[in-house]
């Protein structure tokens, strides 16, 4: 029999996507529905089974050889198990028994999605033939993964280069992960716009863009508390990838997420920052570049951990196997 195809899953908190990926990171076959990460946790696992039903009824699927899954974390390959933030029913939920109900005995390949993303963008994006790099989502949460060697690094329990929960703020807020001062707390999507609106800011239009995105708008305009908000964000960003690349040594930190769409907004006071905070001579001249693959990053990315160590299938960090 044929297995040239993996079957990817990218779990968020707010949508759960599937595909049936080749070899080449084409995705053969796409679909998603909404994660309903308020709702119990049976509940959230028949949002994932409604994806994942369709690509096993699919005629490719006999071709499948392995299942790739990136999801919001903390992950616990070891154990198959995961505790995303942002799905507040699911606390050491059993992921990978849940999806083996589904699609049978199939190897299930688990990471942490900013893990997913880094394999992603160094297989067929921005990171691509780079040896060392962090690849880091900024949306409504802040992940990353690490490309160390030439290979993802996801570490023993799948969570590895997490840096969304890097505190950066040693007496700041308090971050639903149970630290303070945490770079996602600052810097993602959610929080920027929470920041710019409870210092005044408002969109131009009554009914204007409340998010990020609109802060972003405001920013472009000049408008300074967006711009500080902004600011602020790009520079918990930069002290929390300075540490990173201190320690570990990168060339490259590619950047995607809705925030990242903001383009020089947010990537022109990062870079400044960077120059402040990563000074010595092995991380001063490190190069920060927007990601390539947009959405489907995740699910490239759960596909790319399929084949991360083998020309066949190899399940890296994989439970239960």
């Amino acid at each position: 029999m044929t297995t040239d195809l993996v079957a990817a899953v990218d779990i968020g908190g707010t949508k759960i996507a599937g595909a049936l990926v080749n070899g080449a990171g084409e995705l053969l076959h796409r679909l998603q529905r909404p994660t309903r990460a308020r709702e119990s946790a049976d509940s959230v696992l028949r949002s994932l089974t409604d994806v994942l039903t369709p690509l096993t009824e699919h005629p490719l699927w006999s071709r499948v050889g392995a299942v790739g899954v990136g999801s919001a974390g903390p992950v616990d390959a070891r154990n198959g198990t995961v505790s995303p933030v942002n799905i507040a029913a699911w606390r050491d939920f059993p992921l990978v028994e849940g999806i083996r109900k589904t699609t049978g005995d199939l190897p299930v390949a688990l990471v942490g999605d900013g893990a997913a993303i880094a394999a992603g963008e160094h297989w067929m994006g921005a990171a691509r033939g780079r040896a060392n790099a962090l690849c880091m989502v900024v949306s409504t949460g802040v992940g990353g993964g690490l490309i160390l060697d030439g290979r993802l690094r996801p570490g023993p329990t799948g969570n590895a280069g997490h840096i969304g929960h890097i505190s950066v703020d040693f007496n700041g807020e308090l971050c639903p992960c149970g630290g303070r001062g945490c770079v996602e707390r600052i810097a993602s999507g959610t929080n920027i716009a929470r920041y710019a609106l409870a210092s005044g800011w408002r969109p131009a239009e009554p009914e204007g863009d409340l998010t990020a995105a609109g802060v972003a708008l405001a920013a472009r305009a000049g408008d300074p508390v967006a711009l500080e908000a902004y600011e602020r964000a790009a520079r918990a960003l930069a002290a929390g990838i300075a540490a990173t690349a201190t320690l570990v040594e990168l060339e490259t930190v590619v950047i995607g997420g809705g925030v990242s769409q903001s383009g020089e907004v947010l990537f022109g006071p990062l870079r400044r920052a960077l120059g402040e905070y990563a000074t010595l001579p092995f991380v001063s001249d490190l190069e920060v570049v927007p990601a390539e693959l947009g959405t489907d990053a995740g699910l490239v990315g759960a596909a790319a951990v399929c084949w991360s160590d083998s020309d066949t299938f190899l399940s890296l960090g994989a439970a239960g196997n």
